[in-house]
């Protein structure tokens, strides 16, 4: 569940854009929240060493690293992180949107995509002045523009059945309580159950909770937990289940996002 966030972060206060794309870093404490606002550009919000949530649309979205956030321009927005992370919100004209999607999404963040994210980061280059650095900004583009898109990572339901299921999983992602079980708190079938995750949440109720179990894995990776430490603590017998799930969902090994955050 949401914490009473220690830290507002104020809009970003542009009156005019300095170019058609121009990024902007920085790096957000732990319980940062921003104000509600929208913006006339479009904006992919892209995160590393973290996990971004945000309210649009009437509906939470939260972006692991391997996503990013696609906020239409127009759309009013909110966004909150429990934990520090570098933050980069790249900022596109109204005019050079129309490849992206029309509503608030999330979108894969490509290894070419990130890489140039990061050396305009280290460069501290928010706006592309050079025609190499115009070339970059553009292949960057082309990498994130995409209709290819996720509605939800982790989604969630006010279900009456469910609701009190997925905030004890979230809140206690390590617990095995089987579905079965928790049938039986709720006083239903878990064939029942099964339909109502389906139906809510798109997905069944195992791979709902492998997906908390991964967020909550970075959480603990980021931490400085061995890689068999974080499998342990998960429940697996041994390392290479647990780094094939976590491969599944980002893209690259449990060691490879460890390495990105040194």
């Amino acid at each position: 569940m949401r914490k009473s966030a220690k830290h507002l972060h104020p809009s970003l206060s542009i009156d005019k854009a300095p170019s058609d794309v121009f990024m902007n870093f920085e790096a957000f404490l732990s319980n940062t929240e921003t104000r509600m606002h929208c913006h006339p550009w479009g904006q992919v919000q892209l995160i590393s060493g973290g996990i971004l949530e945000m309210e649009a649309e009437g509906t939470r979205f939260l972006a692991p690293p391997h996503l990013a956030i696609w906020v239409p321009p127009g759309v009013m927005h909110t966004s909150y992180n429990r934990k520090p992370l570098s933050y980069c919100s790249l900022n596109i004209a109204l005019d050079m949107t129309h490849s992206f999607p029309d509503y608030t999404s999330l979108i894969k963040v490509t290894h070419i995509a990130s890489a140039i994210v990061d050396d305009f980061r280290r460069r501290k280059i928010n706006v592309a002045q050079t025609d190499p650095d115009k070339r970059l900004a553009q292949v960057m583009l082309d990498q994130l523009a995409t209709r290819d898109t996720q509605h939800h990572f982790l989604p969630s339901s006010n279900h009456k059945y469910l609701s009190s299921i997925l905030t004890a999983v979230e809140e206690n992602p390590t617990d095995n309580t089987s579905l079965a079980q928790w049938a039986e708190r709720v006083h239903t079938t878990e064939r029942t159950l099964a339909r109502h995750c389906q139906s809510e949440l798109g997905m069944s109720f195992t791979e709902w909770r492998l997906r908390v179990r991964y967020l909550y894995s970075m959480e603990l990776l980021r931490k400085g937990h061995s890689v068999k430490e974080v499998a342990f603590t998960l429940g697996y017998n041994q390392a290479s289940p647990f780094i094939a799930m976590f491969k599944k969902y980002s893209g690259q090994t449990p060691e490879q996002y460890k390495n990105k955050l040194i």
